[in-house]
């Protein structure tokens, strides 16, 4: 899952684990993939895996509890849609696109009017 793209490994993972957190995916739970589960989802070592979670905590998306695994502070979700431009970028295209085409039926509609 992890690419050759100039970013650090763990970078990839902490981001991609944070578009989940936008995205609710762990909210019933609230509880963050497990450090083996992160190794064999994104197939990288134990080391990328727990700076990926090392980052969620800095970010303040996450605590870690030796022993219990890493949990989603109470305002992750939200934090996580704010701290995610390439979501925000993606999610405010849709609506340029949807503002240009209701404009363009409008335009028809005053041209037909006009024409009358």
């Amino acid at each position: 899952m992890v690419e050759w793209t100039g970013t650090f490994a763990y970078r990839q993972v902490a981001d991609d684990l944070r578009r989940r957190i936008a995205d609710g995916e762990f909210a019933d739970t609230g509880q963050l993939p497990s450090l083996a589960q992160l190794q064999k989802t994104y197939e990288v070592t134990v080391t990328v895996a727990r700076a990926a979670i090392r980052q969620l905590t800095t970010d303040g998306l996450a605590v870690s509890h030796q022993g219990k695994g890493a949990f989603l502070t109470p305002d992750a979700g939200r934090a996580a849609q704010l701290a995610d431009p390439a979501g925000n970028v993606a999610e405010l295209r849709e609506e340029v696109a949807q503002l240009r085409s209701e404009v363009g039926e409008l335009r028809q509609r005053v041209a037909s009017l006009e024409g009358n």
